[in-house]
């Protein structure tokens, strides 16, 4: 096989793969709302998703941080743009499950995909902020 058919072959093998990680099963339903999401993980000064942001969460609390977070990708924003949804929560899916699988940089790229400010300032509809 000629280089350039290698490399081909490498690259939709590479995309099959990406896209099958990021995209949730046909029909799938989220099993936890937006709402359901932000209490578990954000809510108080001790939550879990605070620790996992200073890199002080257990496996466990990881392990929940990753089954909260799976449910972001498949529900809907009450405003701004849907695709633009898609996007941030699959790359806060895929930190967080880089972070469990305690891949390096994994808490950096956590870090950055976690932005508050950024995603109610777009999602969050005004009289919930």
């Amino acid at each position: 096989m000629h280089l350039y058919s290698q490399k081909l072959v490498r690259f939709g093998l590479g995309l099959i793969v990406g896209v099958a990680i990021l995209l949730p099963a046909q029909g799938e339903e989220a099993k936890y709302s937006i709402k359901e999401v932000m209490k578990a993980l954000n809510k108080g000064d001790d939550a879990v998703g605070k620790k996992v942001a200073k890199g002080l969460a257990s496996p466990e609390e990881i392990a929940k941080v990753v089954e909260y977070y799976q449910s972001l990708p498949l529900t809907k924003p009450t405003q701004g743009d849907p695709a633009n949804w898609k996007s941030k929560t699959d790359k806060l899916l895929l930190a967080s499950k880089n972070l469990k699988a305690a891949k390096p940089g994994a808490l950096d790229a956590f870090k950055e995909a976690v932005n508050c400010k950024a995603c109610h300032q777009e999602f969050k509809p005004e009289e919930k902020k």
